[in-house]
This record gives structure tokens, C-alpha cells and sequence, in this order.
């Protein structure tokens, strides 16, 4: 067996030791049995040359070439070593990450038949292809600081999917339930260092929910990407997954009309809460409401508040405060859980509510609203219009975000 790394930039000679360029890559067939068929090297002008494999005659110390040999040209079926395969992605091996492909293992059949067997997904892939120090010195360097062995972190042709190298990415075969392992934030690193093209194909191998998850962790300016791309259809099915003010962050940076078009694909229950949400975006603190909260009437016994808890808050991501209202819905007291939770089921919230609300609105500048939160020691704070009614409330983390904006 022999690597890529080891021949990469090795001079070639016809059969009569004329000098006539250096080896740049090796062209194989795209399937499952990936035989290289053509030699890719620059000549003494520093032109590239593409010449058939049958031309070779030898290949290991040394690489000679029959001396009549004939040029040829990349074919449809064909793919190149360092575009298609060195240095490309691999999502999820063994531990569930994203790997790297470091160097190319070649079987060598016959003199001018040869095969890749798999890549080199280890250091040691590396440490072939640095030759700074040369090969036993950096061997003894890396085994010394790094405490490896001297063997190939090894992946068989066998499990690579050939028909998804020119897209670009190099994928695994059985790769949807490997890529259903790892982590929505670790995947979607990998995504922002990929294309939009790249992105959608993986994405489109997930669940439509561990998708949104792995969206959901994309920084915005990709989200947009995805979404100008995306068929309205996918867009509002993403939408009706991710929290509504993060949907409305991505809506919000969408042309007015593929906003409005998407919005009504979206199930009704959601888009209410993105319309509304959407309807106080203009000013600074409505762009940071959220609608994950919860009101109950000042009546309502403590059993009554834990079936509303069970009932409207099972999708939020949080909940901290429950805020009371009274018959003409203005706010009038807000409590936490573990107020809640040192009652009796049958305590109405009014007895033990606190009154003196601090409460933020719409026109509050942002550094007030964040003041206010630290002055007073609070997480979130309810925002109400001119009629006292509670329209949603303000996280300290948005708030502290904002500022750093």
C-alpha cells in the first residue's frame, strides 16, 4: 500500500530518464470500486497534463512513464484526489464528529493498475504530508508530544458514499442515523463552515425536528442564507419548529413579500404567535419580546395556576415568573414557582401575588429596561401598552446581547 502524501510532487521521468514534470494528483473512477485511471502532473512549463494510467511503469521509489505516451482528458465519471476527496469533511465517525480526510491509501495491483483502498483519517495522515522535518525525526517529534502510535486512523472505502464526492462532501454510507447522534450545536459549526448547497442536503437527511434544532444554533446571517434558499414550503415547515422569536428574527431579515408568503404556510397556532410577535418588532425593546409567558386571574386557585402550567407551557423554554390579571385584563401582580409551590392548592394567587410590579414599555429605552433589571435583581420584565395590559415580556440575557450590539 501506498499514500498520496508519498508521491504528491514526486518528479516523473519517461523510460529513457528524460525529466518531464512533477505528479499533482491522481484521477480515479467515481463507484464502488475506484480504480485510478489517469496521472495529473505539471510539465516543465507549468502546464498541467492528464495521461492514462497505462502509461505507467512504475510508481513507488521512483514514477517513470512510458516514453510515447498520449494526453488525455477528465471523463464525466472521473474524479481528482486533492479536489474531490484530500482535505475534505467527514461527518461522523466512531465518536460523532466531524472529521477530516488527511491523506489517500492506494493499493497497488500491478505496475499500472492501481485502486484506492480508503483514507487516513489520523495524524499520522498529516505527518506524511508536513515532511518539514522529514519522516522519522517528525515521527519521533509527534510520538514524543502527541504519545501516538504508528499506525493509520484508517476508513475503508467500503463505507464512503463515491456518488456524493462531487457535491463536495465526502459522506458515509448509513450516515442518517450517524448524523442523528451528534449534537445540534456541533453540527451546526460544521454547517457555517460548509456551503448553503452542502447545508441543505445534510439537513434534508434529518428529522424535521433535530433540522430545527440544528438550525436554531446557526448564527443569524446563515439562517438567512438557508432561508432565501429554501422553498417556501421547507421554510415555513422549519418555522413552525423554532421558537417563534427566533422565527421572527429570520422573518424580519426576509424581502416583505416571501415574508408575508411564508407566513401563511406556517400552522395557524404558531403563526399567531409570530404575527404577534412580529407586530411590536419596529421598536428596540418590541424586537426583543418574547411571548413565553403566562397570566392567570387573580381568582385562580394555586391547583387551577399548575393545570394552566400543564396545559399552555409545555413547548417554553423557560418559565420563571406567572404574571396576574384582573377582569379588565390590566396586570396587576406577578409570583414565581417557588411562591407558588410553598401554597396551598386551594390558595387564590391574589394572597400571595406581589403588587408593586416593575414593568418596562415599548418606547423604554433598552439601557433603562437593562438598569432596571440589575438594580432590582430581576431575569425578565413584563411589558405593557397604554391600557396596562401585559403584551409580552424582555429576558436579562436579550437585554445584555443588545447592549453588546
Amino acid at each position: 500500500m501506498i499514500y498520496f502524501s508519498e508521491i504528491y510532487n514526486k518528479k516523473i521521468f519517461t523510460l529513457d530518464g528524460i525529466y518531464i514534470g512533477r505528479l499533482i494528483d491522481l484521477i480515479f473512477l467515481s463507484s464502488d470500486y475506484p480504480i485510478i485511471t489517469k496521472i495529473v502532473f505539471k510539465d516543465k512549463k507549468n502546464n498541467k497534463v492528464i495521461i492514462s494510467i497505462e502509461h505507467l511503469i512504475k510508481i513507488n521509489n521512483q514514477i517513470k512513464i512510458e516514453k510515447d505516451y498520449l494526453i488525455s482528458l477528465l471523463e464525466e465519471n472521473e474524479l481528482c484526489i486533492v479536489k474531490n476527496l484530500l482535505d475534505k469533511q467527514i461527518i461522523d465517525i466512531k465518536e460523532n464528529k466531524i472529521i477530516r480526510v488527511n491523506d489517500v491509501a492506494i493499493n497497488q495491483l500491478s505496475h499500472n493498475k492501481l485502486i484506492i483502498a480508503g483514507v487516513d483519517i489520523g495524524i499520522l495522515g498529516i505527518a506524511r504530508r508536513v515532511r518539514i522535518f522529514g519522516g522519522d525525526l517528525l515521527y519521533k517529534l509527534l510520538k514524543k508530544f502527541f504519545n501516538f502510535k504508528s499506525t493509520s486512523n484508517f476508513l475503508s472505502w467500503a463505507e464512503i458514499q463515491p456518488l456524493e464526492l462531487r457535491k463536495g462532501i465526502v459522506k458515509l454510507k448509513n450516515i442518517k442515523d450517524k448524523l442523528e447522534k451528534i449534537f445540534p450545536e456541533d453540527l451546526a459549526d460544521y454547517l457555517e463552515r460548509t456551503n448553503i448547497f452542502n447545508a441543505k442536503n445534510i439537513l434534508g437527511m434529518l428529522d424535521w425536528e433535530k433540522a430545527s434544532e440544528v438550525i436554531g444554533n446557526l448564527n443569524l446571517n446563515y439562517q438567512i442564507s438557508l432561508f432565501k434558499n429554501f422553498r417556501k414550503q421547507t421554510a415555513a415547515k422549519f418555522l413552525s419548529f423554532i421558537d417563534p422569536d427566533e422565527a421572527v428574527d429570520i422573518l424580519l431579515n426576509l424581502p416583505n413579500k416571501r415574508r408575508e408568503e411564508i407566513l401563511q404556510l406556517i400552522p395557524e397556532k404558531k403563526k399567531i404567535k409570530i404575527s404577534y410577535l412580529l407586530k411590536y418588532s419596529h421598536t428596540p425593546i418590541g424586537s426583543l419580546i418574547t411571548n413565553e409567558f403566562l397570566v392567570v386571574d387573580s381568582h385562580n386557585s394555586v391547583y387551577e395556576v399548575i393545570k394552566k402550567i400543564k396545559q399552555y407551557t409545555t413547548d417554553y423554554s423557560f418559565l420563571q415568573n406567572i404574571y396576574v390579571i384582573n377582569k379588565e385584563k390590566k396586570l396587576i401582580g406577578v409570583f414565581n414557582l417557588h411562591e407558588l409551590l410553598l401554597q396551598d392548592l386551594e390558595t387564590p394567587v391574589y394572597k400571595f401575588m406581589i403588587q408593586n410590579l416593575i414593568v418596562i414599555h415599548l418606547k423604554t429605552p433598552v439601557e433603562i429596561a437593562l438598569k432596571k433589571m440589575l438594580k432590582y435583581k430581576l431575569f425578565s420584565l413584563p411589558v405593557i401598552d397604554e391600557k396596562k395590559q401585559i403584551i409580552g415580556i424582555v429576558n436579562l440575557d436579550d437585554l445584555n446581547l443588545e447592549e453588546k450590539l
